[in-house]
């Protein structure tokens, strides 16, 4: 039996985070963001279970929190597009969550239980999410490193772990349940574990959701 354990760490608190503005690619971490992500990176082990690598998304608020990391740990980084946060509609990007028409599209997408291959219009809808976690699992096993850290975002990283649960036979009504009953903070720290058996199917095992303390 292989392994391999996998640490998920979702972004610092970002400015537009801060304003309740809907983001895409841009916007940089909040002076709160920057002190949760020094707190998250002194929780990894510097020896022993130490991260060999950091493997983040592009947009700027995990480019920031992926630097402050390894900078305490002295990693590399890579960057990936399979860990980016979901695309949002064009219509609600750099509007706050307090306008009418911007809350009416949320709680069509993220709130209503709806069609899996449903689209409100140019967002990656819940299908598009599902293949593109599915993508990052079957990437993560053939990694040569055994400990890897990766900084992603609140909703791809629910739905990464969504996926681990129920497969393929993962409904965006599922999805929704999960997401609203288990929160993940800013810099909250997820922790799950790959095995791969000689005589059964791998398996992933959550063994830590959103620790933000």
């Amino acid at each position: 039996m292989s392994s391999k354990l996998i640490y998920f760490v979702r972004h610092g608190e970002s400015e537009l985070n801060r304003q309740g503005i809907r983001q895409g690619p841009g916007g940089a971490l909040s002076e709160l963001g920057q002190a949760q992500t020094k707190l998250a990176a002194k929780k990894f082990p510097r020896k022993r279970g130490r991260p060999e690598i950091i493997l983040s998304s592009p947009f700027e608020r995990t480019r920031e929190t992926a630097g402050i990391i390894a900078e305490e740990l002295g990693l590399p980084i890579e960057f990936s597009e399979l860990l980016v946060e979901r695309r949002n509609p064009s219509e609600i990007v750099g509007h706050t969550e307090a306008e009418p028409e911007t809350k009416k599209i949320v709680d069509l997408i993220d709130k209503s239980f709806h069609d899996d291959s449903w689209r409100y219009s140019d967002e990656e809808n819940f299908t598009d999410l599902k293949v593109r976690a599915r993508k990052l699992l079957e990437y993560i096993p053939k990694r040569k490193e055994k400990r890897i850290l990766m900084v992603t975002h609140k909703i791809f990283l629910k739905m990464i772990v969504a996926y681990m649960l129920h497969g393929e036979k993962l409904t965006a009504s599922v999805y929704n349940t999960l997401s609203f009953f288990n929160p993940i903070d800013n810099a909250g720290l997820t922790i799950v574990k790959y095995e791969a058996h000689w005589f059964r199917p791998p398996e992933w095992k959550i063994l830590v959701w959103n620790d933000e303390g």
